[in-house]
């Protein structure tokens, strides 16, 4: 069992799980917590706290406390922000401005008009051949930009499981399933390895498709049980994580995403391209060269979702298609990410042109 709890890069390599694989689905009670349970618990909430780990609580900043949409940061991911640097892009990502309270035009709730797209609450349909499946509303961290912090997560009912996998049987044109939220590896093992389990009894199912930033944030989360989930299943596993800039990707998360690969899942990264975070081409160039060695693919370099409250992240599309211009000159093409907007209506992700 304490090798179950352990994460899975701080053991040996003939101890991580590889497809195929059979094995029972092994749980843990909340005296036998994992560190990145406790971890989750004790993530950083408070603005104050978090500038006083960084030696910033001297500076007076205009901050938003909209208990809406709190701070949350694991400590983990404060430990590789720089101290006394207002500007550090990871700090940016999550420290809660009084800029969120602008109304900007054109900056909405929903500007992916997802509530529209659903075929019920919490399972969306928007493309063809694939639906996402909104697992839960929590996340490890609150990045300030997300396109899905006004999402009304208590009308997506994740226990009505069943009701949703009788439409997913019954709509033979579906092959994916994306698991989204908030943060499907905030989830327990043992209702990951449910779900996962109860998709794979659908014939026509083909993949299932993770959306985390745990991985990047909370690296303890994978660990062997986590692993045995997602790789005890006849669904090809794929998981696609989100980082935004290198310095977020230390060799802890290095190693657990060495390790997700390692036990035959293939790893992509979507990153947002944000005002004051990585709107450099070499923040780009940085942080694809370091995902490339962590063995994933740069896959997607998203323009803003125009979410109310994200504002002051925009980089225009000409600023965004000079960055990409100079980045394919200067990285191998396997390094460059597709520039790409989510329009709505669109059967696929936009891609601009460079």
């Amino acid at each position: 069992m304490a090798d179950l709890l352990r994460p899975a890069w701080m053991l040996k390599p003939a101890m991580i799980p590889r497809k195929p694989l059979s094995v029972q689905l092994v749980s843990t009670s909340p005296a036998q917590s994992p560190l990145w349970a406790q971890a989750l618990r004790d993530a950083v909430r408070r603005p104050q706290e978090l500038l006083h780990l960084l030696a910033l609580d001297k500076l007076t900043l205009p901050l938003n406390l909209d208990p809406d949409f709190p701070l949350r940061v694991p400590r983990a991911y404060v430990a590789r922000m720089r101290k006394g640097d207002i500007h550090d892009p990871l700090l940016r990502q999550v420290l809660p401005l009084a800029a969120e309270n602008l109304r900007v035009p054109g900056f909405e709730r929903d500007p992916l008009d997802e509530l529209n797209s659903q075929r019920q609450p919490g399972l969306l349909h928007k493309y063809p051949g694939r639906v996402l499946l909104v697992t839960t509303g929590a996340c490890a961290i609150h990045c300030r930009y997300c396109f899905r912090r006004h999402y009304p997560y208590d009308t997506a009912r994740p226990a009505d499981f069943a009701d949703k996998l009788e439409l997913l049987r019954a709509d033979s044109s579906l092959h994916e399933v994306i698991f989204s939220g908030g943060d499907p590896l905030t989830l327990s093992d043992e209702r990951l390895g449910d779900w996962i389990n109860a998709l794979a009894t659908i014939p026509h199912l083909r993949r299932i498709r993770l959306h985390s930033r745990v991985p990047v944030v909370l690296p303890t989360r994978i660990t062997v049980a986590c692993l045995k989930v997602l790789t005890s299943t006849r669904l090809q596993t794929l998981l696609v994580i989100h980082a935004n800039h290198a310095n977020e990707i230390d060799a802890e998360v290095q190693h657990a995403l060495r390790t997700l690969s390692a036990a035959g899942i293939l790893l992509y990264n979507q990153s947002v391209l944000l005002r004051g975070v990585n709107d450099s081409v070499t923040a780009l160039a940085d942080l694809s060269e370091v995902l490339i060695s962590a063995q994933v693919a740069p896959y997607y370099l998203h323009l803003l979702d125009r979410v109310a409250g994200a504002a002051h992240f925009e980089v225009p599309e000409t600023e965004a298609t000079q960055l990409l211009q100079q980045l394919r000159a200067q990285v191998s093409g396997y390094l460059v990410p597709q520039l790409v907007r989510e329009v709505v209506g669109l059967p696929y992700k936009q891609p601009i042109c460079v």
